[in-house]
């Protein structure tokens, strides 16, 4: 017998020896273990980078050349609107904000569940988020990375964005401080400094890890420059928790900030279908509810991929589900109330632009935002659904895009027919659009399967902490076996 195998023969005696009837747990009550095969700790790292020290598979050299593919079309329809102009794309009067806004709201929503994954499930101890974490971390800094691409973009004059810095000696005038598009700068930079911050704090004792493990001097290079001469010494295990639990607190807040500035530029306006209080508790749960639809879509396929099928398990996908139902069902109540509120609310402006959703030319859109976002999430009630991951995965594909065509409604669906009749028009992307928005995904993907490749795709140090849990089944047994000592 292996000396791993005596560890964990041994560590199963000892949670047996201190209680006997967690043994004896029935069968209903008992839950899908968060760690399957479970060989040591040894086993951990060895399972964690594994993808990382082979060679890479063919999957992932196609995918990086179709990734590549889709960042150059996006990188060729950039510079064909910096040269052309912004009249390349579909907007004009009355609907000047398209897909740009559409797409930069949809990506920074997206970027929420890495954050509430890593720091709010952190500090209410949920042990289930050590798996998926890093991947929603990873998610979080790169949707907000192409969610900012759009509004560089979409000022149209791009050679002037350094304006929106607050440099006082910028032609002698201070930007504006009113602008939403100022409080989207701040918002953003905020939330992608503390993004990346928290990510890297994360990943510090994972890099030392690779870098004991790594054959090529390069690679050891790279991997101990990252690692900030980690030695895993009680000193700095101190204050790396201080630090992470102090940058988690901040996450934190930022969580609700960010989006409600977001919401902040529509709900600021006189315009009907956007000025309305509830926007901003509806856009941080929306941005909840797509972000946790995008977690599912990227980890199903990569615990498949990655061979992490052990240590990202069905209970993980079982509990991202019962969030993402939570999350959905604030999103259509909000929905709900926002159309009593222009319904009851005595304001025929209002009142239009509901049954302008509902009946106007895009009823179409409207309908799709009601079938993906309020039905297709209710199927995750039961539990035969959520244990099958083809259903998952092409569930929260429904999401994602519901909650794309709900950015959609709002913004285009206010937009069209304005309080003159005679300016109605109906609003038409072009194909630049389609094209920019497919070069996004090509930056997204890009920067992601690069993640996969070269960093440890599951957080190595925070699994082997809750190991001793995941022997006898599930974390709450660990935490009765520690309540009675």
């Amino acid at each position: 017998m292996s000396d791993s195998q005596q560890h964990v023969e041994l560590e199963k005696e000892a949670l047996g020896a201190l209680s006997p009837e967690v043994a004896a747990t029935p069968t209903g009550l008992a839950r899908e273990p968060l760690i399957t095969g479970y060989g040591g700790l040894g086993w951990l790292s060895d399972e964690v980078t594994r993808f990382n020290e082979r060679s890479a598979p063919s999957w992932w050299r196609a995918g990086l050349f179709a990734a590549l593919l889709l960042l150059l079309l996006g990188v060729v329809m950039v510079a064909y609107l910096v040269t052309t102009g912004i009249g390349v794309w579909g907007v004009g009067h009355p609907v000047m904000w398209g897909w740009a806004t559409i797409n930069f709201v949809w990506w920074i929503g997206i970027g929420h569940a890495g954050t509430l994954i890593s720091a709010i499930l952190f500090l209410l101890r949920q042990h289930w988020r050590t798996a998926v974490n890093r991947v929603a971390e990873a998610m979080t800094i790169f949707a907000v990375l192409c969610a900012a691409l759009f509004p560089i973009i979409h000022v149209g004059r791009v050679w002037y964005i350094w304006w929106l810095l607050p440099i006082p000696t910028s032609n002698a005038v201070w930007p504006q401080f009113h602008s939403p598009l100022m409080w989207d700068v701040f918002a953003i930079a905020t939330y992608l400094t503390v993004s990346i911050l928290f990510w890297y704090l994360g990943l510090v004792p994972d890099l030392a890890l690779m870098r004991d493990r790594a054959r090529r001097p390069v690679s050891r290079f790279f991997y101990g420059l990252f690692s900030l001469g980690w030695t895993g010494s009680q000193r700095q295990w101190h204050h790396y928790e201080k630090a992470y639990l102090i940058i988690a607190g901040l996450a934190t807040a930022l969580v609700v900030s960010v989006h409600s500035i977001v919401s902040l530029d529509f709900a600021a306006t006189q315009l009907p279908g956007w000025h309305s209080t509830i926007f901003p508790p509806c856009f941080v749960a929306g941005a909840m509810f797509s972000g946790f639809g995008m977690v599912l879509t990227l980890v199903i396929p990569v615990r498949r991929l990655c061979g992490l099928e052990n240590l990202i398990t069905r209970r993980h996908i079982d509990l991202i589900c019962k969030v993402t139902l939570a999350t959905g069902s604030i999103v259509a109540y909000a929905f709900v109330v926002e159309g009593c509120y222009a319904w009851f609310g005595g304001k025929p402006y209002d009142r239009f632009m509901i049954w302008n959703r509902v009946a106007g030319p895009y009823w179409w859109a409207f309908f799709v935002v009601v079938t993906c976002n309020f039905l297709a999430p209710q199927a995750f009630w039961f539990r035969k659904v959520r244990f099958n991951l083809r259903a998952v995965w092409l569930l929260s594909i429904l999401i994602n895009i519901g909650m794309w065509m709900e950015r959609f409604v709002i913004i285009v669906g206010s937009l069209h027919r304005d309080f003159v009749p005679s300016n109605w028009s109906y609003y038409r992307p072009t194909w630049v659009d389609v094209c920019t928005f497919a070069g996004s995904f090509g930056l997204f993907f890009t920067f992601f399967l690069l993640f996969l490749r070269y960093l440890p795709t599951v957080a190595v140090s925070e699994l082997k902490s809750i190991a001793s849990s995941c022997i006898s089944g599930c974390s709450s047994t660990h935490q009765k076996l520690d309540a009675r000592k």
